[in-house]
């Protein structure tokens, strides 16, 4: 395996560590996808403000 692949491995390890940690927690705000909502503006209730603007841009253009 090369130093790539450990690397990969270790960043899945840490992710999978994190979330399962949030996702027994039960606590509003710590797992990924509501910091996402909550980062693009897609949780209820967000304004959209020209930062919000700003990532959802730059969202859109990183999946095109």
């Amino acid at each position: 395996m090369t130093g790539w692949s450990w690397a990969w491995l270790a960043w899945l390890a840490a992710f999978a560590a994190i979330e399962g940690k949030a996702l027994t927690n039960k606590e509003p705000g710590d797992t990924l996808s509501e910091h996402v909502r909550r980062w693009f503006g897609t949780a209820q209730g967000t304004e959209a403000t020209a930062w919000v603007r700003l990532r959802r841009a730059s969202l859109l253009g990183f999946m095109a």
